[in-house]
């Protein structure tokens, strides 16, 4: 979880998302522990973001620097509009990254930036986990890799079968 989570807040394409909701949807999942190592390994990823953004502003404009100027430059106009509350869409795909390497850029403080970026993982985080918890209660989840899903109400006998790798449903 801490890896994925990690990742996902660099510019690889990781999705820790799916990682932590197929973590909560285990039974006796401890979603706080989830929680907690999915947001520390987001936040440290976005701590290699702004370090980017600090220590090699000079580099911003070489093709390997990774973020894209158009991305640094929308990510500039939404934190010079909003400011370091902005840090709070650190999450969001597209433009958390580049927000990130900008908060570096533009040398805010590692204190307020800790603060924002924190909360703001955390409660997608929290939201996350909290959801796939309430399906899994709700519906029992069995799978076999590139299978078929099989979703069933959690005290009936009735089963929805739901293609997984792209084949038809019980087929193989």
């Amino acid at each position: 979880m801490f890896g994925a989570s990690f990742l996902a807040a660099t510019i690889l394409p990781v999705v820790s998302e799916a990682v932590l909701a197929g973590f909560s949807a285990l039974d006796g999942a401890d979603l706080v522990l989830l929680v907690t190592v999915a947001t520390v390994g987001n936040v440290l990823g976005s701590v290699v973001n702004w370090v980017l953004g600090r220590w090699l502003e000079h580099w911003k404009d070489k093709r390997w620097f990774p973020v894209k100027a158009d991305k640094l430059d929308h990510a500039s106009r939404v934190f010079n509009r909003w400011g370091q509350p902005s840090l709070l869409l650190a999450w969001t795909p597209f433009l958390g990254d580049p927000l990130t390497v900008v908060a570096g850029l533009l040398r805010v403080p590692i204190v307020p930036f800790l603060i924002y970026v924190t909360i703001g993982k955390a409660a997608r985080y929290i939201l996350i986990a909290a959801a796939a918890a309430e399906i899994s209660s709700r519906y029992s989840i069995t799978a076999r890799l590139c299978g078929t899903v099989i979703l069933s109400p959690a005290n009936a006998s009735a089963r929805i079968p739901v293609s997984a790798c792209g084949s038809a449903a019980g087929s193989t």
